[in-house]
């Protein structure tokens, strides 16, 4: 039985992969399509400057190890005139690439192998950035359950009481609160404040709930999503 055709809303945001592996390519640009983008290939540098000079894309997903001109060559172009978000690809374990496509203006990135899902989310997070401010009054509070969180104070309060936070549990909410549906990997949460790192993240979620849920073991405001990070429920 043939799958359902999707339907593609008037203003999806259209995304551009730059990668020279076709079974990457073919891959990405068939799930992201699924899941309501529009979505143009590029197997090398400078097929993606031909299709950049002719199209205009709300977010690149760049790959960093390509023959001839890489992805580090071509962000540091497209940095001189254009501020498209861009989402690197790079080696898991190949810290320097990551922290170097930084410094040239990613506004993300995803290490190899690496789970669609998770490339979906910081999609979702990217371009809720992107966004221009005039468009997206800014949050000042969420609520979930009877709490209240303050993103700019970072202060925590159920009803009148105030929940005391350490900075690191401060970090965590603001990252969740943010987020797209609350979501929010593990990896992502691990690099967001200082000192954080993956392996201690999970400590810290369970710390969290000891404050906020009456049951930790069967959360209903900071729950998990298996296989890819937390959620806050947040009201609404």
């Amino acid at each position: 039985m043939p799958k359902p055709i999707t339907v593609l809303a008037d203003d999806a945001a259209h995304v551009l992969i730059v990668d020279d592996d076709t079974r990457i390519r073919e891959l990405l640009s068939r799930f992201l399509h699924e899941n309501g983008y529009r979505v143009t290939v590029a197997e090398h540098a400078a097929d993606a400057r031909n299709k950049l000079a002719n199209f205009a894309f709300d977010l690149l997903v760049l790959d960093v190890m390509m023959p001839g001109e890489n992805g580090f060559d071509l962000i540091k172009a497209l940095r001189t005139d254009s501020d498209v978000p861009v989402l690197m690809l790079t080696a898991r374990s190949d810290i320097a690439d990551r922290l170097k496509g930084l410094e040239l203006g990613a506004d993300d990135y995803l290490g190899k192998p690496f789970d669609p899902k998770e490339l979906l989310l910081r999609i979702g997070n990217i371009l809720r950035r992107a966004v221009p401010a005039s468009a997206t009054p800014p949050l000042e509070a969420v609520k979930f359950g009877p709490f209240t969180f303050s993103l700019g104070k970072g202060e925590l309060r159920s009803g009148a009481e105030a929940i005391r936070l350490t900075e690191r549990e401060r970090d965590i909410l603001r990252v969740l609160a943010v987020a797209p549906e609350g979501i929010v990997p593990r990896e992502a949460l691990a690099e967001s404040g200082s000192g954080a790192n993956e392996r201690t993240v999970d400590v810290q979620i369970n710390r969290l709930r000891r404050k906020l849920e009456a049951d930790p073991s069967d959360p209903q405001y900071l729950q998990t999503v298996r296989g890819v990070g937390y959620r806050l429920a947040i009201n609404g």
